[in-house]
């Protein structure tokens, strides 16, 4: 049962980690549950303490990542339909095979938003600009914090490797 719960906290982790990037995933949380399936584990059996704090790690990362690219639009002027638009435009820039997509959409998608919301060119173009620097924040913060947590998971999990894979 311990391989079993090992591969799925593994999978959890990787999951995590593409969640950082992808909109429709929980990033953090998902790799925190991959933590918690270590845990479950007889081998590598990991403190309340670690996993609170990296629980409290998960849940704050992931509220920021809504707070983030608000505070980013509204610092540069930018209204709701602007975030909307990020988050459309980054949808549509993973689904259309074009260069830098996952980039290029959040932007155009912003900067779109404002157009229809009626700000004239140079508001939305700094609008959409505070929009995709938010975004970029908020995930390079959820990509940090996946990656930190794949890493204990590996160092927990090579701590215990002997006793994981013995069949004895």
């Amino acid at each position: 049962m311990d391989i079993v719960l090992t591969i799925l906290g593994l999978l959890c982790m990787l999951i995590g980690i593409l969640g950082s990037i992808l909109p429709v995933l929980p990033g953090p949380p998902i790799s925190w549950a991959g933590l918690l399936l270590l845990h479950l584990t007889k081998a590598a059996t990991l403190s309340w303490w670690f996993l609170g704090i990296t629980l409290v790690v998960a849940v704050t990362i992931t509220v920021l990542d809504y707070v983030v690219p608000a505070m980013g639009t509204k610092k540069f002027g930018g209204s709701k339909a602007g975030m909307w638009g990020t988050t459309i435009g980054l949808v549509v820039g993973i689904i259309v095979p074009i260069p830098l997509g996952i980039l290029i959409g959040p932007f155009l998608g912003a900067l779109i938003g404002e157009m229809i919301n009626k700000a004239d060119g140079k508001t939305a173009l700094r609008a959409a600009f505070g929009s995709f620097l938010g975004f970029l924040t908020g995930t390079f913060m959820k990509l940090v914090v996946t990656v930190v947590f794949l890493v204990l998971f590996l160092v927990k999990m090579w701590d215990y490797r002997t006793e994981l894979f013995s069949f004895g």
